[in-house]
């Protein structure tokens, strides 16, 4: 195990889950063990378990400010969400008249469950209102006016206290007056969720019907939530059957859950063991944890005002980095945090942030960090060391120009894939001449790949464009200007003096890089103006002979698809000879690496090509001619879907997405298999910041996602090596896996789970 390995867990994602109050936990094992009676029961277990129910029902009373309002225990928010708009919509809709429009309002930047449930409850109901989102500004505050406008006709309006991805929160008192002010009755739900312990709640003093609460977002377990009810607002049970709670809702009482509430209750009364801090003192907390960001990340950009918000809640982007990118990093300092919300882990970009109308790229990398009021100055020290350390791990990747690396830089060699969305740029450097050569440059990594040269030091012999792209300025242009401004090249960045060199009897032209040639194959179809690079052994060419290291093909050839040729610059009749004459000139082996990777396959060859597209199997095995290859071309473009967000798809994709079996292993069958084995190779394939920072020492390498393609050119010779991949999560390892096995690496295998379900002993 690696010292960084043993690091203790900082956990900073409160605003999905919190950890069990340790007395609390005690509270629920104690109830589960010596007062485990039913309290619907009339024996002294019974009602000695009623007194911990009515106990802690009294102690929310006081906490809410409920009044004279009901609280009722539930599984949940979700439970209460549900409760509170069942009830509101039955109701309603006894009052609806014939022929009369309705609406059901709700904030713009709700959590998913309050929207989803309103479609889903107005379908049920068969009430049929328009369902309308309130818009929010900039600071995420909701549109008063949209809701002054909207509100006469609504049945029910639905807003949140606290927003959980920001941890925003809304003027209740000004939300009122605007909302009564033009429909004293429609009945109005808030999401208070994230409010509990961080806001005041006096909610009898307020008309608010329906309030939700959640446990596990406050140091309780998981399954025990409440939800407010105002004195003489509608209600109807959303779980009927034995008439539990009064017979507002049904099910045996989670009596543990309930004694868990209690311990929480009380510290919120201050009868408690004093573990929550106050307002000031979390203030202090959040300020501490900025400016550890702004300090670590000097780019990094707040998404939400600290002024309207709640201070346990800190959500940034940092300029060039992904929010995946952020949070392995993060996670492989031991530090937990979220990207966004955490109930729906395939988001890719916040629709909160969305809705306040922030930049793409902010949503797309944005970065929740969010602590509770049990939270330590020591856990925030320890917490603002680790962010430290993160932004010397990215230094150590040359990511970052960050001082103090956990250990001398990695020195660059070879290639390097960078991904923006389905784009792709390449790096080649040469380590012994310190050059490097960049192909399709997109404007996205400009300030990461000019960090990355001044960093490793590398002289920039050229950057250069495949073909002239429609979907995105190049990025070559900042790059020329920072390195290249006494070149004299073309518009795709070719430079204008070149060697020339021969390969089957035909002249190229090329330059020169370490001990490769980079040779320039004109290719095109796609668009007039489409090249192929050829990089390839300098001594073996110039004996005659064409080693081949990769071909940078552009839109030639896709994984799975050609290149679309439906653009005014295209020539599908061009494509059929480009094909021919590449193919023959690379042959079936050598690794293609187009510009566009729609499905993390990360680099292909003609032979993996051919075996699932039958188009340019028969264009190179001459079974088509060229009339025939235009007629299915036309075709095959028309299956294009250019609505896949703001990227203009290059091609079709047609080939098949079947998995080959891949070995899976758990923990302890990997351990096993390593004890007996010897001779298999452990990779982990997380970036090198990861790895840096917390790594087991059994493992063979660091192959990163972003080098793959530079293994498998290194390893084309040995694809019988039998390879164990390991990351994070099991996710990239099983793509990666997938990428060699497609290429005819046919003993691979991975981690299930990776480190987040079996760390290494």
């Amino acid at each position: 195990m690696s010292e960084q390995q043993a690091l203790s867990q900082i956990y900073l994602d409160a605003n999905a889950t919190t950890p069990v109050l340790p007395k609390a936990a005690k509270a629920a094992l104690s109830t589960m063990e010596t007062m485990f009676g039913n309290p619907s029961s009339s024996h002294i277990s019974g009602l000695q378990a009623k007194q911990i129910m009515d106990e802690t029902r009294r102690k929310a009373v006081q906490v809410l400010g409920a009044g004279s309002g009901q609280v009722i225990f539930t599984s949940g928010a979700t439970e209460g969400i549900q409760t509170g708009i069942l009830s509101a919509l039955c109701a309603a809709k006894g009052k609806m008249h014939a022929h009369k429009q309705y609406s059901i309002l709700y904030g713009a930047t709700e959590h998913k469950a309050v929207p989803e449930s309103l479609k889903h409850w107005n379908k049920v109901l068969e009430i049929d209102a328009q369902i309308k989102a309130i818009p929010v500004d900039e600071k995420g505050t909701l549109d008063y006016d949209f809701i002054a406008k909207e509100v006469p006709n609504a049945l029910m309006i639905c807003t949140m206290a606290v927003n959980n991805e920001t941890g925003v929160y809304q003027d209740l008192s000004a939300l009122e007056m605007v909302i009564r002010g033009h429909n004293a009755d429609v009945f109005w739900m808030v999401d208070c969720v994230q409010a509990l312990g961080k806001r005041g709640l006096e909610l009898a003093n307020t008309s608010i019907d329906y309030a939700p609460f959640s446990g596990h977002k406050l140091y309780a377990p998981k399954g025990i939530g409440f939800v407010y009810i105002r004195e003489g607002a509608p209600f109807t049970p959303f779980i009927a059957g034995g008439g539990q709670e009064g017979g507002l809702r049904s099910g045996t009482e989670n009596l543990p859950g309930l004694a868990a509430l209690n311990v929480i209750f009380d510290e919120l009364l201050d009868n408690g063991d004093g573990v929550f801090a106050n307002a000031g003192q979390l203030q202090l907390f959040r300020s501490q944890l900025a400016l550890a960001l702004k300090n670590a990340f000097p780019t990094v950009v707040f998404n939400h005002d600290f002024a309207n918000s709640v201070p346990t809640t800190l959500n940034f982007a940092i300029p060039g980095f992904s929010s995946k990118e952020i949070m392995d990093l993060f996670d492989a300092a031991n530090l937990r945090v979220s990207s966004g919300s955490a109930c729906s882990s395939k988001v890719t970009r916040s629709f909160v942030l969305d809705a306040m109308g922030l930049p793409a790229w902010q949503s797309e990398s944005a970065i929740r960090m969010s602590f509770g009021p049990a939270v330590t100055q020591q856990q925030i020290d320890q917490a603002c060391d680790r962010i430290h350390h993160c932004a010397q791990a990215l230094g150590h990747s040359c990511l970052l120009n960050a001082t103090g690396n956990i250990d001398e830089k990695t020195q660059l060699q070879g290639l390097v894939q960078f991904k923006v969305g389905g784009s792709c740029s390449w790096l080649y450097a040469d380590p012994v001449t310190k050059t490097a050569v960049i192909i399709d440059p997109l404007p996205e990594l400009s300030n990461r790949l000019l960090t990355i040269l001044q960093c490793q030091q590398l002289q920039l012999v050229a950057a250069i464009d495949t073909h002239g792209h429609a979907d995105h300025q190049s990025g070559r242009i900042a790059l020329a200007k920072a390195h290249l401004d006494n070149q004299h090249a073309d518009y795709l960045g070719w430079p204008v003096e070149t060697t020339e060199v021969e390969i089957a009897q035909r002249r190229f032209a090329a330059i020169s890089i370490g001990d490769k040639y980079l040779v320039r194959i004109a290719t095109p179809g796609h668009t007039e103006d489409s090249i192929s690079l050829v990089l390839c052994d300098k001594d073996k060419l110039l004996s005659g002979a064409l080693d081949v290291s990769y071909v940078f093909c552009g839109d030639l050839v896709l994984m799975g698809s050609l290149g679309r040729t439906n653009f005014s610059t295209s020539d599908a009749k061009q494509m059929y000879q480009s094909l021919q004459s590449l193919a023959q000139l690379v042959g079936d082996q050598s690794l293609l690496c187009p510009s566009h990777d729609y499905h993390n396959e990360f680099v292909t060859n003609f032979k993996a090509e051919s075996s699932r597209n039958s188009l340019l199997n028969d264009v190179l095995n001459g079974a088509v001619t060229v009339e025939q290859f235009v007629e299915r071309k036309v075709e095959l473009d028309k299956n294009i879907n250019d609505q896949t967000g703001e990227e203009i798809m290059c091609g079709a994709f047609t080939g098949s997405c079947t998995k080959k079996h891949l070995q899976e292993y758990n923990g302890s069958e990997l351990k096993e298999k390593l004890q007996r084995d010897s001779q298999v190779k452990l990779i982990d394939i997380r970036e090198p910041h990861e790895y840096a920072l917390n790594h087991d020492q059994e493992f063979d390498m660091n192959v990163p996602l972003t080098r793959l393609t530079d293994f498998i050119c290194q390893q084309q010779h040995n694809k019988s090596q039998e390879l164990i991949l390991v990351c994070r999560s099991g996710s990239r390892s099983q793509v990666a896996a997938n990428a060699l096995a497609r290429l005819g690496f046919d003993n691979v295998g991975h981690l299930k789970g990776g480190y987040a379900l079996c760390q290494s002993s």
